[in-house]
């Protein structure tokens, strides 16, 4: 009996569990604390622990929804409106009993399209929250430096479900974009694409930050925006090789393509730096770095290797340039305060990325082999003779584009009717002191340097030292 108990269901495979829950995991420390000390670092000293806190929180907020009633509208059943199944999002409902978490894992209306996944549901159930999640939180990059927290707070859970939810069913829940053919192999348009919209919007809403900081915005700490850059970088073999769903050949070839435009990118952008601006920086590198993941990640396992290296070019210059041109505008310098560039290096990575991928996917890339009652999955782009793929991948960017940005707009209207969206004009003064009562790095002497004749004073400067 015991050894029946302990027996493993025939339809579930270690490789692929174990590969998937990795991935999963290296896409979750891309946020903890990836993105936590990202932000922290490349933020002035002041708002160090709200750009992290906003992290943390919405790490934790999005899981909390996903698992009781936000998965299911972005991979369940369609919901039913007036009679007729909507193809843009699932039925809301929990995915918390014990036949949710262990039943074998699958996507209804994907059912018969690609192999039977072998692995648990909630595994699948995790693995997609780390994506729901980090794609909220890339968005709170631009609103960093104002936003109040309790706005923040309301602002996760809306925008995950009446957002995040219908880019994601539309595209990857077997929604009406992925029926008709439009791909996204990891996220460039259901989370690049959608955070950069999305954040374009709420920034707009929001206004500017004080005028002080924005043009004195040094980071407070360059090393630890390398550290929290070198987590996404690595972090994204998860993010591109767990895709598949599969341990497979598709997957290994999507992480190394990543990789591979991921440095492309990255040196395309220090050369830019070189020789427009003179000097190559840190900054600029890590920028670069972001730029070139996200632009594969919409075709990291549909293209070959030099494709991606292609993209990986394009993905150096056209963000810098958007950046360095667009973002001087009156547009960005007024009104639309993106305050780590969230437009640029994902929005127009990711909506070149998925152009390019209608253009350069490979029918070559076998993503799913077929097995019995499916056929083998790839995609072929316009250079191999369909120009049909790319104009599904223009209209799946058009409608993340406008659907994300209307959505987006009621949402932080809503949220200002109940709270207030930006913090006070103290709170934007002081910082995270008087935001949480914490500092990110202490800068006081202890107490015992400061201590002389049993009382509290200055420590005297010697003579020659400097003040």
């Amino acid at each position: 009996m015991l050894s029946a108990l302990n027996e493993a269901p025939s339809w579930l495979n270690s490789g692929d569990t174990a590969w998937q829950l990795t991935s999963a995991t290296l896409v979750g420390i891309m946020s903890i604390p990836g993105l936590a000390i990202l932000y922290a670092g490349l933020m002035k000293r002041k708002f160090a622990v709200n750009s992290a806190l906003m992290v943390i929180y919405a790490f934790a907020m999005t899981l909390v929804i996903w698992m009781f009633f936000a998965y299911d509208m972005s991979f369940g059943q369609p919901l039913h409106i007036g009679g007729a199944a909507t193809t843009f999002v699932g039925i809301p409902h929990p995915v918390a009993g014990a036949n949710d978490l262990e039943a074998q894992a699958s996507i209804p209306l994907l059912s018969g399209l690609i192999p039977a996944l072998r692995f648990p549901m909630s595994s699948l159930v995790y693995f997609q929250f780390v994506f729901a999640t980090i794609t909220v939180i890339i968005l709170g990059g631009a609103l960093l430096g104002r936003i109040s927290f309790r706005a923040w707070a309301l602002f996760v859970p809306l925008w995950i479900t009446l957002v995040y939810s219908v880019g994601a069913f539309s595209l990857w829940g077997g929604g009406w974009l992925g029926a008709l053919g439009a791909v996204d192999y990891s996220g460039g348009y259901v989370i690049h694409v959608a955070a950069a919209v999305s954040a374009f919007v709420a920034a707009a809403v929001i206004g500017p930050r004080m005028l002080k900081d924005r043009q004195n915005n040094t980071p407070s700490n360059i090393m630890m925006a390398v550290a929290g850059g070198g987590l996404l970088w690595l972090g994204w073999s998860g993010f591109n090789g767990g895709d598949p769903y599969f341990a497979n050949a598709d997957a290994s070839a999507a992480v190394l393509n990543t990789h591979l435009c991921t440095a492309t990118a990255l040196l395309a952008w220090m050369l830019m730096d070189i020789f427009f601006l003179k000097k190559p920086t840190v900054i600029g590198m890590i920028s670069g770095m972001i730029a070139g993941l996200v632009a594969i990640t919409p075709g990291a396992g549909y293209v070959n290797a030099y494709a991606a290296f292609a993209i990986g070019i394009g993905a150096g210059i056209l963000p810098w340039l958007s950046m360095n041109l667009l973002g001087k505008t009156r547009l960005f310098t007024g009104r639309v305060d993106d305050t780590l560039g969230v437009f640029h290096t994902h929005g127009v990575a990711g909506a070149f990325g998925g152009l390019m991928t209608g253009v350069l996917a490979s029918p070559n890339m076998i993503v799913y082999v077929g097995t019995a009652g499916t056929a083998s999955v790839a995609v072929t782009g316009l250079v191999y003779g369909n120009a049909k793929q790319l104009a599904l991948q223009a209209l799946a960017l058009g409608f993340i584009i406008v659907y994300d940005a209307v959505a987006t707009f009621v949402v932080i209207k809503l949220v200002g009717l109940i709270v207030p969206l930006r913090m006070t004009d103290r709170e934007l003064e002081v910082g995270d002191l008087l935001l949480h009562g914490e500092v990110a790095i202490d800068m006081e002497p202890p107490e015992e340097v400061m201590s002389l004749n049993g009382h509290l004073s200055p420590m005297p400067v010697e003579a020659g030292s400097p003040a």
